[in-house]
């Protein structure tokens, strides 16, 4: 054994760590006629793990860490359900299974692991709208349940049906307490060892990013529509939607006149982090997933992959910092359970969901290799900057050095419009770094104060480790500011004098940047067209082109991250008007590329950064030959271009992160 630890240390040094260095993907093998769309994962005492699937099933899986044979066994246990999108296995031995309008009772009475019985615990109205998804139950300490309803769609997120929106409280008798709303897609939420409860969230409208709020009796979360219902018996709150302004400040900014409304704890920047927020996890399995113990582990079905994120309490406010952790499953991430072993269980699906990962749906097991990754372990508050721990010690010389480190910050606008842009961006100078006595943390001292409210991106790029001289796994982390620290300040006098190191080079525009896009009354999209106007991006129709163009060009969207056409076809060199619909409830941008550059041009977008929604995530690179700006749902933009004028198989792609994998046609030039 040592041998072999020996020869896999020796083959890790020579190259990069890796993610599946430290945490390696199992994956449990689906018999082909089983159509696992994961809605719900509940593990079973016996060592079982139940599923249920969109499509309306309950599973029954065997063996699913394949010990022994290493075949996990499949038995179906229920049917008939409606898109249920939550499992919960009740202590008192029966099944909660969570469908579109109720709370379904599973009961298998002769013990031969089929339902006999489907009760109605708990029911609720529904408008038919297709996006009025239920998630839940989730147990809490004192044996009652909560559950939560996601707003409808009707070109923005709307509550048709009674407590659309909600997080609801159910006692083991089915008996409901309305406990917060606000929600819009709330499919990820979950109760803390210290019975804190929390829920994560999706861009939308009123929600400029991916968050995590606490969530206490009474809370509004930042989405109004299911305000529709506070004035129902049993309401907490009063607040009416009319009573929330949409102006685009911060949303920390609009909590301090608005009553109720709950900041987020923690912030998950959009396309950085992820797209997609679902599920999380508390880590209680004392030390058999690594040393994150008692962090969380937040789930993003759109990139298929896991985050991490660190809580603290400052001055009674919520806030932490949040990630990246793992990537590469195999489908997007609905679902996570823990494991007996403390491996954890990940459940997938895509279907009209697109993700990353290439498969319809799936399950995988998340198992700790054994080894400790080098990474940072926590980012808190301090009074004058923020302190990092990391998960071994340090190189000092590189640790001391503030050129090391990055610091930026910035917020987002709170309204109405679906999603936000990085508002407000700024570098943050450090004035100096204090390295701990045993090398474990850093404390990074600014030399501004640090603003309330905003998100501050920490990077960690030119650390080493004291051994090995490893760089840190994930360099970066985003921390959600709510409060500062109190506390003893740093004497900055008696710090090393350095030189000041710019981070603005990572503020800055490209040169193709183009402002982004207003929605007017009608729908229709217009930019702000700068002095001399981008060649690539043209939305008034040329003054030379007097009979018009030669042809004109229609294309949308549709669900599943899918334009409505596949390919189009225009003659060389001739001139075109191109209309893109954005049919769909998420944003999306059209870009023309060189033949076979999509892919390249998708991952560029990627890297652009915090400079991405502000460039409408369009690389500046020759591989573009003309786009659109990024769109709103249900909104328009046309634009002007000469065709090629040699012939040949273009590309076109969403360039959205997240979207080119599978956005994609081809714009044939003859």
């Amino acid at each position: 054994m040592a041998i072999v630890a020996l020869i896999h240390s020796s083959a890790i040094a020579q190259r990069p760590a890796a993610e599946e260095d430290y945490y390696r993907i199992v994956t449990l093998p689906i018999p082909e006629s089983i159509k696992l769309e994961v809605g719900g994962l509940a593990p079973l005492p016996d060592g079982r793990l139940a599923v249920c699937t969109r499509r309306g099933e309950v599973w029954m899986i065997g063996n699913p860490y394949m010990r022994g044979s290493r075949v996990p066994t499949f038995k179906r246990f229920a049917s008939g359900l409606h898109e249920p999108l939550g499992l919960m296995y009740h202590p008192k031995g029966y099944f909660l299974c969570t469908q579109r309008g109720e709370v379904t009772k599973l009961t298998d009475t002769d013990g031969d692991d089929l339902a006999d019985e489907y009760g109605s615990f708990y029911k609720w109205p529904l408008s038919g709208n297709y996006h009025e998804y239920s998630y839940g139950p989730v147990l809490l300490p004192d044996g009652d349940m909560v559950i939560t309803l996601n707003l409808g769609w009707i070109g923005k997120g709307a509550s048709l049906a009674k407590w659309r929106g909600w997080m609801l409280k159910l006692n083991d008798r089915g008996e409901m307490t309305p406990w917060a709303t606000g929600l819009r897609s709330p499919a990820g939420f979950a109760v803390l060892r210290d019975g804190s409860i929390f829920y994560t969230e999706n861009q939308g409208d009123w929600v400029g990013s991916g968050r995590m709020t606490h969530l206490e009796k009474g809370d509004f979360a930042g989405n109004p529509a299911g305000l529709r219902w506070s004035d129902e018996e049993g309401s907490p709150l009063s607040l009416k939607p009319e009573d929330v302004p949409s102006t685009g400040k911060p949303m920390f900014e609009v909590a301090k006149t608005v009553k109720n409304l709950k900041v987020p704890a923690v912030w998950f920047p959009h396309t950085l982090m992820g797209i997609s927020t679902s599920d999380f996890k508390e880590d209680v399995t004392g030390g058999a997933f690594g040393p994150f113990d008692g962090q969380l582990f937040v789930s993003d079905q759109g990139h298929s992959k896991l985050m991490r994120v660190n809580l603290e309490k400052v001055n009674g406010e919520w806030q932490g910092a949040c990630f990246p952790f793992r990537e590469g499953f195999q489908s997007g991430i609905i679902r996570t359970v823990w494991g007996q072993d403390g491996s954890m269980f990940v459940g997938m699906t895509s279907r009209g969901w697109a993700a990353t990962g290439k498969d319809p749906y799936g399950i995988q097991r998340l198992v700790w290799t054994g080894k400790t990754p080098f990474e940072m372990k926590t980012i808190t508050s301090r009074p004058d900057g923020f302190e990092v721990t990391f998960t071994m010690p340090v190189d000092r010389k590189t640790a001391e050095n503030p050129a090391s480190y990055g610091l930026n910050s910035f917020t987002y606008k709170y309204h109405q419009t679906y999603g936000s842009p990085i508002e407000d961006a700024r570098p943050v100078p450090i004035r100096g770094v204090m390295v701990a006595t045993d090398g474990m943390s850093a404390r990074i001292v600014t030399d501004t104060a640090l603003r309330e409210g905003y998100i501050h991106e920490v990077k960690v790029e030119g650390i080493k480790s004291a051994s090995g001289g490893l760089s840190v796994l994930h360099p970066v982390g985003y921390y959600t500011l709510n409060a500062i620290a109190p506390g003893e300040r740093v004497d900055v006098t008696k710090l090393p004098a350095t030189p000041m190191h710019d981070h603005s080079s990572m503020m800055a525009s490209a040169s193709n940047t183009v402002p982004a896009s207003a929605k007017t009354r009608t729908g229709s999209m217009k930019a702000t067209v700068p002095a001399k106007a981008n060649a690539k991006r043209i939305t008034d129709m040329p003054t030379d082109w007097t009979n018009g163009p030669d042809q004109t060009l229609t294309i949308g969207t549709k669900p599943g991250l899918k334009f409505d056409v596949d390919k189009l076809e225009v003659k060389a060199g001739s001139r075109i008007k191109l209309v893109f619909n954005n049919n769909d409830d998420m944003l999306h941008n059209f870009v023309i590329t060189k033949p076979g550059q999509a892919n390249n041009v998708g991952e560029a977008a990627l890297r652009l950064n915090l400079n991405g929604p502000k460039m409408n995530y369009v690389p500046n690179t020759p591989d573009v030959l003309y786009h659109t700006n990024i769109l709103q749902p249900e909104s328009v933009e046309s634009i002007y271009f000469v065709a090629p004028t040699t012939p040949g198989n273009y590309q076109f792609v969403c360039s959205f992160p997240g979207h080119y994998s599978l956005m994609q046609g081809t714009l044939v030039v003859k």
